[in-house]
C-alpha cells in the first residue's frame, strides 16, 4: 500500500507538472495566434520582387562601372602624351642639330677646296713664272715628263 500511496503521490505531481506545461502550452499558443504574421505568397512575392529590383539595380550599375573600365582600358595609352611631346621635340632638335652640321661640314669643305684651288693656282702662277724665267729648266722638265709616262 505504502508503494501504491507514492505511485498515486507521484502520479500527482505528475499531473500537476502536465496542467502548468499544458496552462503554458495555452498561453504560447493563443500568444501565437493573437501575433499576425502574414506568411501569404503575395507577401513572398512581393518580398521577392523587391530582391530583384535591388538585384537589377546593382547589376546595372556594375555593368555601368564595368563599361566605364572598358571605356578606359581602350583609350589608354602606354606612353603619356607628354613623354610623346618630349620625344618630338627631341627628335625636332637632333633633326636641327644634324642639318645644321652638314650645312657647317659643306661650308668648310666648299672653303678648303677653295684656299686649296687658290694655293694650286698660285703655285701653277710660279711655277709658269719660274718656267718663263728659265725656259731651258722647262724644255728638260717637259722631256722628263714624257719619258715617264712612256715607261709607264
Amino acid at each position: 500500500m505504502k508503494k501504491l500511496d507514492e505511485i498515486m503521490e507521484l502520479m500527482a505531481d505528475e499531473m500537476a507538472d502536465f496542467k502548468t506545461t499544458i496552462v503554458e502550452l495555452q498561453r504560447l499558443s493563443d500568444k501565437l495566434f493573437s501575433l499576425s504574421i502574414p506568411i501569404t505568397t503575395e507577401a513572398l512575392e512581393k518580398d521577392l520582387n523587391t530582391f530583384l529590383k535591388k538585384q537589377e539595380t546593382e547589376s546595372q550599375e556594375r555593368d555601368e562601372i564595368l563599361k566605364g573600365i572598358d571605356k578606359k582600358l581602350k583609350n589608354a595609352r602606354l606612353i603619356p602624351n607628354y613623354l610623346l611631346i618630349l620625344l618630338g621635340i627631341m627628335g625636332i632638335l637632333a633633326l636641327s642639330l644634324i642639318g645644321y652640321f652638314s650645312y657647317t661640314s659643306n661650308k668648310q669643305t666648299e672653303q678648303n677646296f677653295e684656299i686649296y684651288q687658290m694655293i694650286m693656282e698660285s703655285e701653277n702662277k710660279r711655277y709658269d713664272e719660274y718656267f718663263a724665267a728659265y725656259p731651258e729648266i722647262h724644255e728638260a722638265y717637259c722631256k722628263w715628263l714624257e719619258s715617264g709616262y712612256q715607261s709607264l
